[in-house]
């Protein structure tokens, strides 16, 4: 199943965002198989990232749960709260290039 996890940020962390990027983005390459798509969130463009949104392929939501608690952002701190919803894509046979 695909679900969708959009993460909040607490304020003022951007510099830990900043230090941490790019072992998180080691870590996430390491996850390719099940975090299909990752990307930091803006109010406009080139603000400063208050979250995320990643779309995980797992069998339930406490697995997707579960997958990002190594993350070195969750880990750190960076993130204040996350929701996850299960997702439907609409044309499932269609590929997207993004």
């Amino acid at each position: 199943m695909l679900y969708v996890i959009r993460f909040f940020d607490k304020p003022n962390m951007l510099a830990v965002r900043e230090q941490l990027l790019p072992v998180h983005l080691a870590w996430l390459d390491q996850r390719l198989s099940s975090i299909l798509v990752a990307g930091a969130l803006r109010e406009e463009a080139g603000a400063v990232p208050v979250g995320a949104l990643w779309i995980v392929e797992a069998n339930s939501s406490e697995e997707v749960e579960a997958s990002f608690q190594t993350d070195p952002f969750w880990l750190s701190g960076l993130r204040q709260s996350f929701e996850i919803l299960q997702w439907s894509k609409a044309f499932p046979d269609r590929n997207v290039m993004i």
